[in-house]
């Protein structure tokens, strides 16, 4: 997907609006307020408010991909491999808490079938990375057999989606890297082997 210098300014202006007005504050007429354009100029790159969360999820989904491959090749074993993994989302989200917003916010998966579709393919984006994290880490017997390793997934990817809506609930007002690291160390006690 390309997404132009201007696209991802509006993409950024709609995020910023998500983080301060949620939902139902994100609209054309908004955006083009922040933007200081004209809603005809705003429509000219984007069909729709549906349109530019679309791209949002893309560009997120896009980037995600890259950065997680980048992340895992770099640790050779899977201990280190988990962290890196939950240690580069959290890092990116302090960078961009617009994505936080965007991804946990409930009314968002109320809009639409199609973001609803980006929100499920940015999960897959996640699961293709993590899986094959936690399959080797049962393989070399790092991590626990007693649980299989889609219900481990189910399980890590829900606390950490947890722990992301109450940093977005809280108005990103705690200190998310020292819950992230906490959050993952206990995640580890709890499947790592004896």
């Amino acid at each position: 997907m390309e997404i132009t210098p201007r696209q991802f300014e509006i993409i950024e202006a709609a995020g910023k609006i998500l983080t301060s007005s949620g939902v139902s504050g994100m609209t054309i007429k908004n955006l083009a307020k922040e933007m200081q354009f004209s809603e005809s100029a705003i429509y000219r790159h984007f069909a729709s408010k549906e349109e530019i969360i679309i791209a949002m999820l893309d560009y997120l989904s896009e980037t995600m991909d890259k950065r997680l491959q980048n992340t895992i090749q770099a640790e050779d074993n899977p201990e280190a491999k988990f962290k890196s993994v939950f240690q580069n989302l959290i890092d990116f989200f302090i960078k961009n808490p617009q994505f936080v917003v965007a991804v946990f916010s409930d009314g968002l998966m109320e809009e639409s079938q199609r973001i609803n579709q980006n929100l499920l393919k940015l999960m897959n984006v996640l699961m293709k990375h993590l899986m094959p994290v936690i399959m080797e880490g049962q393989q070399k017997g790092v991590l626990t057999n007693t649980i299989t390793t889609e219900e481990m997934m189910h399980i890590v990817i829900g606390t950490f989606k947890l722990q992301m809506f109450k940093w977005k609930i809280a108005g990103f007002q705690f200190d998310i890297e020292r819950a992230g690291k906490n959050m993952v160390h206990s995640l580890l006690t709890l499947i790592k082997n004896k």
